[in-house]
């Protein structure tokens, strides 16, 4: 549902922006401050998920997205909806690090890694059932809604998530005598907030001096907390990030992949869909279904990217960063080219992409969480998807900024190259992280997993 509510949205970006007469940071911030509100909550969320059992965090954050969800399809204006997707946002934070958390608790070694599969399916899947859904949702007009059915519609899908949990989910114990590290859950929120908040609206203040002293502001908060963190596990403590752990090579490079290969990921889906409306003028509908094949491909390559991956490697998913960028260059080609394909002829241009994103996203994951240990489970989860997401948010805010400003400039056509080139490089950051790893894979260090995942390990840094 929260990967849906991402892809849904970039549909009806158009008919939002008309209606709500949106301005074009409010557009942005649609998606952009969903990001946010995710990536500063998210660490949060993992450790509350390891304090108080992942199954009751879950149940918390799923009511509230749906909840969220119903105030989205009431906003009257570009403002109110922000919000509401920040609300969201902020839910699912609290919902994504326990699933990555039950999965990497539940499982060991091959069955891990192909759990990590099915994983990338389920994402690959929603992401088609939002791009497809949020088309056709636009098209029916159901009671008149036009694009607030594609938030209306989260209400009966999370009642039937919180009953099917109910029944379902594990239970995990929670950790008595253990607290919240209260400040530095509030250090962290503050320094993603200033260092991401600015790139949102950067563009349309045109930068002031202001606005770059809110950056510093942010950097002096990520110090703080580097320093918060280190001085709590000192001092015997449970701190919100094992910030040791992130100064293992083995364990950062993967992470600091991720955060590469996210920049690429939403950024696309959004340059790709504006493109597709208003340069070759395609409708909602169509612009919905020329994507479905792309996210179609990507599930498939996703399902068997992990064993592929158990057997090579960090290798398998530096081809498929080669795929990615083999992918944008054949788009790029045919844009610059000024063709004007049919959506059919568009979707099968876009598949490539997919497939390469596919070989990379589930086996990163794994590699990124194989050698934390279960106890910090929930934080490795959260601190995992706050990379993600700070990459996606940023990826889109920057490629967005970019897409906009050459469009109002020049013309769709060298909006869409331009965002292009600026997707490209985000892959190609992606595999020089991942084979520095390789060059970098060291015998584990205290904060890792035990022998029983070293198997596993040994096949994610193929030695």
């Amino acid at each position: 549902m929260y990967v849906m509510d991402v892809f849904i949205v970039n549909v009806a970006l158009p008919a939002i922006r008309i209606d709500l007469a949106a301005t074009p940071s409010e557009i942005q911030g649609i998606i952009v401050l969903y990001l946010i509100a995710m990536a500063t909550l998210l660490i949060t969320g993992g450790r509350l998920g390891d304090i108080y059992g992942a199954r009751r965090v879950f149940l918390v954050g799923l009511v509230g997205f749906t909840v969220a969800s119903l105030l989205c399809g009431l906003a009257m204006s570009g403002g109110m909806l922000v919000i509401a997707r920040a609300a969201q946002g902020a839910s699912a934070a609290l919902m994504v690090p326990q699933v990555l958390a039950t999965t990497h608790r539940l499982f060991q070694g091959a069955d891990r890694g192909r759990a990590f599969g099915i994983y990338g399916v389920v994402l690959g899947v929603a992401a088609a059932a939002g791009m497809g859904l949020g088309g056709w949702l636009l098209a029916l007009d159901i009671a008149g809604l036009g694009w607030r059915s594609i938030f209306v519609i989260n209400v009966p899908i999370g009642i039937g998530l919180v009953a099917a949990t109910l029944r379902l989910a594990p239970h995990m114990p929670r950790r008595p005598n253990v607290h919240l590290d209260v400040a530095g859950a509030t250090t962290l929120f503050l320094a993603l907030l200033c260092l991401l908040g600015p790139i949102l609206v950067g563009q349309e203040l045109e930068w002031p001096l202001w606005l770059l002293a809110v950056i510093g502001l942010g950097f002096l908060f990520s110090v703080l907390f580097w320093v918060i963190e280190r001085g709590i596990a000192r001092n015997g403590g449970l701190p919100l990030v094992q910030v040791d752990m992130l100064k293992q090579r083995p364990i950062a490079l993967p992470f600091l992949a991720v955060l590469f290969f996210a920049f690429a990921n939403i950024a696309f889906y959004f340059s790709v869909t504006q493109y597709m409306q208003s340069g070759l003028r395609y409708s909602p509908l169509q612009s919905g279904a020329a994507v479905v094949p792309l996210v179609l491909a990507f599930s498939v390559s996703s399902h068997l990217a992990g064993p592929r991956a158990q057997r090579i490697g960090p290798r398998a998913m530096i081809a498929g960063c080669a795929v990615q960028v083999a992918g944008l260059a054949v788009i790029a080609l045919t844009v610059g080219m000024d063709l004007a394909p049919s959506p059919v002829a568009f979707a099968a241009l876009l598949i490539p992409f997919g497939i390469g994103q596919g070989m990379v996203l589930s086996p990163l994951s794994n590699l990124a969480l194989n050698k934390i240990h279960a106890d910090h489970a929930g934080s490795g989860a959260g601190t995992l998807s706050t990379a993600q997401q700070i990459g996606n948010a940023t990826g889109v805010s920057l490629v967005g900024a970019l897409f906009f400003a050459v469009q109002a400039h020049h013309s769709d056509r060298m909006a869409m190259l331009a965002a292009l080139g600026a997707l490209a490089a985000a892959p190609a950051a992606t595999a020089c992280s991942l084979w520095l790893s390789i060059e970098s894979a060291a015998p584990p260090q205290p904060l890792v997993a035990g022998a029983e995942d070293r198997s596993c390990e040994q096949a994610a840094t193929g030695r």
